[in-house]
């Protein structure tokens, strides 16, 4: 079983910055890929930004050049940096992990972390 565990959400205006951390906690496994996803009201959720542990990142096109996702391998950690934030980012945050163990590859979520940016 693997815990992880979101911080650094909260309310900022619009240009503004924020950063996301996510812990990943439990036993005998191994982190393949960390990433964040949003869901604002009424929507799906979506990809925002993922990093394999060899370093490979994705984006979503919305946040390009203003987020960056970031992995701290021995800590099991991994975080995004908001930057020029705007009020469409407002949404849920949840933080995910592909990890591998003795069950096999495994997804798991956080509960989710709020970031409103206000205009």
């Amino acid at each position: 079983q693997v815990q992880l565990v979101e911080s650094g959400g909260g309310l900022v205006q619009a240009g503004g910055s924020l950063r996301l951390s996510c812990v990943a906690s439990g036993s005998m496994f191994s982190i393949n890929t960390m990433g964040w996803y949003r869901q604002a009201p009424g929507k799906q959720r979506d990809l925002v930004a993922a990093i394999s542990v060899g370093g490979s990142t994705n984006y979503a096109d919305s946040v390009k050049g203003r987020f960056t996702i970031s992995m701290d391998g021995a800590e099991n950690t991994v975080n995004l940096q908001m930057n020029s934030l705007k009020p469409e980012d407002t949404a849920v945050y949840y933080c995910n992990a592909e990890v591998s163990g003795r069950l096999g590859v495994l997804d798991y979520w956080g509960r989710g972390t709020q970031v409103t940016v206000s205009s």
